[in-house]
């Protein structure tokens, strides 16, 4: 089997505020390898949340290392980090983050530019993929929910990142709606060999995940199948 895409090896993550200590991770350990579909399920609070952000390099870690294609994290240092954020991962956020004063396709071509492509046509492709051709020049609140979180998806896939981290893709979508999105993003991520974490709740996102990371207290705990997931 290739090296994992993603390696993370007993990571810890503490908060101190307020004299009281809050531990967010306790030693997580997992492997996510190029072009699997990884759903990490867990209830609110689990750590979910602090574990992309450290995946991503926007927080570090207390204690332990993180791996993306082999790089140590801690040794890219904040450059490195911030390169590797614009050029290889992709975010999707549960209430889609986009920037209000910006059209769909500004919002999409700005993930372009911040990878320094300077080519408008794929941002104009990636929203005719997302089923948004002819809404390219709409504000988000000019969007409905669904369609705002297509824009964040093709904001994701534009730029054709090794990695995308969807936290809680669905949250704030109806259930129809929602399995629109997952089938969508699933699709894309499959087409073009993309490796997919989606942090989730929801026992409908781990139906379209290839394995089930179940997190629990800052540690993933036990892995499964799709079919394992009780709603």
């Amino acid at each position: 089997m290739t090296e994992p895409i993603i390696r993370v090896i007993d990571l810890w993550k503490r908060y101190d505020g307020n004299g009281s200590e809050t531990i967010a991770l306790r030693g997580t350990t997992m492997e996510i390898h190029q072009g699997e579909i990884v759903a990490l399920f867990g209830k609110s609070g689990s750590g979910k949340t602090t574990l992309f952000n450290l995946i991503a390099g926007l927080d570090r870690p207390t204690k332990g290392r993180i791996e993306i294609e082999g790089k140590d994290l801690e040794a890219l240092g904040d450059k490195g980090r911030t390169l590797l954020r614009r050029m290889k991962i992709g975010f999707i956020f549960q209430f889609f983050n986009l920037l209000p004063t910006l059209t769909a396709f500004e919002n999409v071509y700005l993930s372009l530019e911040l990878a320094n492509i300077f080519e408008p046509e794929l941002a104009l492709k990636a929203l005719k993929e997302v089923g948004l051709k002819g809404k390219e020049k709409r504000f988000p609140n000019e969007l409905s929910g669904g369609e705002q979180q297509r824009v964040a998806i093709a904001r994701a896939i534009v730029k054709r990142p090794s990695i995308i981290l969807a936290d809680e893709p669905t949250g704030n979508l109806d259930t129809i709606t929602g399995n629109q999105i997952l089938q969508l993003l699933t699709q894309r991520c499959q087409e073009f060999g993309t490796t997919l974490i989606m942090a989730t709740h929801s026992s409908l996102t781990c139906q379209y995940a290839h394995r089930i990371l179940r997190m629990v207290d800052g540690i993933v705990i036990e892995e499964s199948t799709p079919k394992r997931i009780d709603s």
